[in-house]
Order: structure tokens, then sequence, then C-alpha cells
């Protein structure tokens, strides 16, 4: 979960709220520019963080009580094995993207090397299942990393004041892609989706209280927890 502190207490953005804006943003990706398996894309980029529920696994709370940020969390095998066992029931193009995320997330992790070289090893045999090549799947990891990327400094605020720009990511084309803000408006250049300006939406749950005894009782909170509505409007200059 991403979790940012307020005046009023802890605002959470579960894995979930932050994935599904991850894919509100690539369902507008310039249409002349979507990779080939657009609609497998496009899941994969909403699903991407799926697998993390927040009211069925853990651990949430850090040693003070406080919910535990997703940048405090490490590799997880469990759930990396279950997020390619539905990955793989569903597309093997999916299970290849699905593979390209959890090595771009703990490829630097001791604790993942041996289990990232056996999805590494898997690699051939899926591309020939899917009927795809490396270039394919390579070309569409980059628009789900690109939106990832997006709705990660959205949902955790990093948007620079008084117009300053800050890098996005890059997408299937290789640009380098910044954004910045002009009024209430998140303007991207260069300018690299469909429409000249979209809305997205996406939820935060507001907690007023400072840290919890155990995961249980936070998920109770978090059940209760005020529904915010956040609308961010991206467009071209």
């Amino acid at each position: 979960m991403i979790v940012n502190y307020c005046n009023s207490g802890w605002e959470i953005i579960t894995q979930r709220a932050h994935g599904l804006l991850a894919g509100q943003i690539c369902a507008r990706w310039k249409i002349s520019d979507q990779p080939s398996r657009w609609v497998e894309t496009l899941i994969a980029t909403t699903e991407h963080d799926d697998v993390f529920n927040e009211f069925s696994r853990g651990p949430l709370l850090c040693g003070n009580g406080g919910p535990l940020d997703f940048k405090m969390t490490s590799f997880d095998i469990t759930a990396c094995r279950e997020m390619m066992d539905k990955a793989l029931s569903k597309s093997r193009f999916i299970a290849l993207l699905f593979a390209r995320h959890i090595s771009f997330t703990h490829g630097s992790e001791g604790a993942a090397k041996r289990y990232l070289a056996g999805l590494k090893k898997l690699e051939g045999q899926w591309i020939k299942e899917a009927r795809s090549s490396i270039a394919e799947v390579d070309r569409a990891y980059s628009l789900l990393e690109f939106c990832d990327a997006f709705s990660l400094l959205i949902c955790q605020d990093q948007i620079p004041p008084e117009e300053r720009r800050l890098e996005i990511s890059q997408g299937p084309s290789g640009n380098s892609f910044q954004f910045f803000q002009q009024g209430q408006r998140l303007v991207v250049e260069p300018w690299p989706f469909e429409p000249d300006r979209f809305e997205v939406d996406y939820e935060r749950l507001s907690l007023k209280e400072i840290s919890f005894e155990n995961d249980k009782v936070f998920r109770k909170a978090l059940r209760k927890a005020a529904v915010e509505h956040r609308t961010v409007i991206i467009c071209r200059e």
C-alpha cells in the first residue's frame, strides 16, 4: 500500500487502487503507438499489483505500529508465486510482463536472485507459447512501467511546485517523458496520449489513528476508513 502522512493522520492508497489508476492512464495511450498485444498489455498494467490485497495479506505495520509503505517491503516469494500462477492461468504474455515487473522491482535483492533466475529460464518457453518475441514483450512492458511510475508519482503526491518538471519514465518509443503542474492540471511532455485532455480518478482511505496494535486492528480500521475520491486532470500544454 501507498502511505502518505497528513495533518489528520494517514492517507492510504491500496496496491489495487494504484494499479487501477495505472490502467486508466494506459487506456488513454496513443492508438498509433499501442503495443500489438494491446488488450493483454492493458490488463497486465491494471492487474500488476492485484496479488497484494491489504485485507488478506501482510505485513501491514512497521515497528512503531504505523502503516507500512510499499517502499519498506521486500521480496515475498509466496506472493510472487501466486502472482505468476494467476497470470499463467490467463495468458502467457501477461505472465511474461509480470515476470519482467518482478525482476524490475526486486532485481537488486539477494533473496530474489534464485527465483528470478528461474523465471528467466522460463522466458524463452513462454515467448514461444505466447507466439511472441522479446521485442514485443520489451515494448509492452515499457508501457506498463511508464503507467506504473506515473500512477505512483500521483498517488504519493510527488508533484513539484512552481511548474518544475519531473521525469516520469520512458515509454514504448524510448522517449523520456516529464510532467509538471499547471494550475489544477498535470501537463505531460512530449504528449503520448490519444485525447488532448482526460481525467483519472482514484480512491484514498483516511485514517485518524497514528498507530495500530496489529494487522487485524489495522484491517478493521481500513475497512471503516472514510473514502476520498481524487480526480486528476492530465492534459497537453
